[in-house]
């Protein structure tokens, strides 16, 4: 009886060996089908996914291929600096002021530090101006100074094209703009505070300085906006107080680099072998590959305080942010979970998804040298579908060149979810 059981037992195994090792070779069928699209006679791709719950590498092609990852680049920067960071850090944006309160008058400087926080509001600014009323002035002899040596005084990050409308990276502005002194001078004159013969310059603040007031915003606040609308602004700052973390003043992009390349390293990678420009992936000389993003996001998902954090900021297909209108009624809406890139002749997608057996999967794709980022936003959702689950039927899709000139079709998955929603009417969309 015993060796009844244990042959029993012996052949479930076999079996479900078997059955990992059919839908295995089912999901790189499909994806090198998906290959064989013309797209690929003129441009390249590299593609990984990975099984994070079974920690091994379902498909790999070209994963070590040198590629620009475009805002793909915000994965490596957000995972960074939660790594350095840990996710309960706070931009800083502080006021301090010099000499002493004479009777009602603040005979000295006002300090305005800047934290190179991206979301600083007219809000923020009318609260600062009025912790400085709260000292119990009503007059000001002196100066307004704008610190702004949190980091160096690049304006642009390297390789940025100079024909782009690319923000200035300046570490204290409101909304971009480089008017926080004046602004906030207009507002503590707002609330009835005299300022005698006030200058507003750019300076540093002394050792001796005394604490106004400070206003804050968490990284987790920041990386909604950096991730969701693949803000580059946001990106860079971020980018910035990695930098900052050294301990460096100013901070510069050399020292943000060299934190990214020790986790690089860590990783069990080789950090000489990419190049890492800037935060947000504007720059045309970032060099990646999908083998990186996949080994981020592996280590991201695997640290539950980055995932914490990184997870709920990354677009939903279907859903919201970049992924808002891509992969709808499929069964990659709602599961997809995964940071966008897009530069001229560059199209980029990395992120997570649930596979159809319940496993977590991570993946990367980067399309370079496709002049139509239609089609290659295309090929990735196709992907996604894939390694969601779809399968059975075939659509066409028209409009991509065949090698002789002509239009040519493309076999692409059909879910069985849109064939069930194809038998039903369409209510209204919300």
């Amino acid at each position: 009886m015993h060796a009844i059981m244990k042959k029993y037992l012996f052949s479930l195994v076999i079996f479900g060996l078997s059955a990992v090792a059919m839908a295995q070779d089912s999901l790189r069928f499909r994806l090198d089908s998906l290959l064989e699209d013309p797209l690929f006679e003129t441009s390249q791709v590299g593609l990984m996914v990975y099984d994070l719950t079974a920690d091994s590498a379902l498909y790999t092609y070209n994963h070590r291929q040198m590629l620009r990852p475009a805002s793909c680049m915000k994965l490596v920067t957000s995972i960074t600096a939660l790594d350095a960071l840990g996710p309960n850090y706070e931009y800083q944006t502080a006021l301090y002021y010099t000499g002493s309160i004479q009777g009602r008058t603040l005979v000295g400087n006002i300090y305005c530090v800047g934290g190179f926080d991206p979301m600083i509001t007219q809000a923020d600014v009318i609260t600062l101006a009025s912790s400085i009323r709260q000292l119990g002035v009503d007059s000001i002899r002196g100066l307004i100074v704008a610190d702004r040596s949190m980091k160096e005084s690049l304006d642009y990050g390297e390789g940025w094209c100079w024909d782009d409308e690319n923000p200035m990276l300046i570490p204290l502005t409101i909304g971009r703009k480089d008017n926080f002194t004046s602004t906030l001078a207009e507002e503590i004159a707002r609330l009835g505070v005299n300022l005698e013969k006030v200058e507003l310059m750019q300076g540093r603040k002394p050792a001796q300085a005394k604490m106004i007031d400070v206003c804050c915003h968490s990284i987790k606040q920041v990386l909604q906006r950096m991730m969701k609308d693949s803000d580059n602004f946001y990106a860079e700052s971020m980018f910035y107080q990695t930098a900052a973390s050294t301990g460096h003043h100013p901070a510069t992009a050399v020292d943000a680099r060299n934190i990214t390349k020790k986790l690089i390293n860590r990783l069990g990678l080789d950090a000489n072998r990419y190049r890492i420009a800037d935060g947000s992936g504007l720059s045309l000389y970032n060099y990646v590959t999908v083998e990186l993003l996949v080994k981020l996001l592996r280590h991201a998902w695997r640290t539950p305080s980055i995932a914490k954090a990184l997870m709920p900021a990354l677009p939903v297909a279907g859903v919201d942010g970049t992924l808002k209108s891509r992969m709808q009624n499929t069964l990659a809406q709602g599961n997809v979970r995964a940071k966008t890139g897009t530069l001229t002749g560059i199209s980029s997608l990395a992120g997570y998804c649930t596979a159809p057996n319940g496993h977590e999967l991570a993946f990367a794709i980067i399309n370079q040298g496709i002049l139509d980022k239609t089609t290659g936003k295309a090929f990735q959702d196709r992907v996604c579908q894939v390694l969601c689950g779809e399968t059975g039927g075939v659509k066409e899709v028209k409009g991509v060149k065949g090698s002789k000139g002509g239009k040519k079709t493309v076999q692409r998955t059909k879910s069985r979810q849109s064939a069930r929603n194809a038998r039903k009417p369409r209510g209204k969309r919300r």
